[in-house]
């Protein structure tokens, strides 16, 4: 590893100690990654991408010492809460759907098979079978 990427290392895990320590200097104190990449003095990317784990380590360390669930963990945990019931939602209207297409279907097949009989009452004028009758009128 070079010198600036330890650089930035050393950076970021006093940033921690800082913001854990309820005393930041650069940034607003929220137990964030954007806070601590702005307290440590790093590009946003930089901490997500090349210093990931120390993001992970700043979390985890957020979770035992201060006795909070991160921000990032609370708007995912919300999401997937709201992800969920959309996904019910959508299985229940996707049911209802099946179902009416179901209901459809029957309905059709009873029309095509039903078989004139002596009770029924002709067809009106604007009616087109759906399938030519057996009057043998071919």
């Amino acid at each position: 590893m070079n010198q600036q990427h330890e650089d930035e290392r050393s950076r970021i895990r006093a940033a921690m100690d800082r913001l854990l320590a309820g005393e930041p200097t650069c940034s607003n104190g929220s137990l964030t990654a954007t806070a601590l990449a702005a307290e440590a003095g790093v590009h946003r990317m930089a901490l997500q991408k090349r210093h990931a784990d120390l993001k992970e380590e700043f979390y985890a360390r957020v979770r035992t010492e201060t006795h909070q669930t991160p921000e990032v963990e609370k708007r995912l945990r919300k999401e997937v809460v709201r992800l969920k019931e959309a996904l019910k939602d959508s299985r229940a209207a996707e049911a209802a759907s099946r179902h009416r297409a179901e209901q459809m279907a029957l309905a059709a097949a009873v029309l095509i098979l039903r078989q004139p009989d002596s009770q029924d009452q002709p067809a009106p004028d604007n009616v087109i079978p759906l399938r030519p009758s057996d009057d043998g009128d071919d």
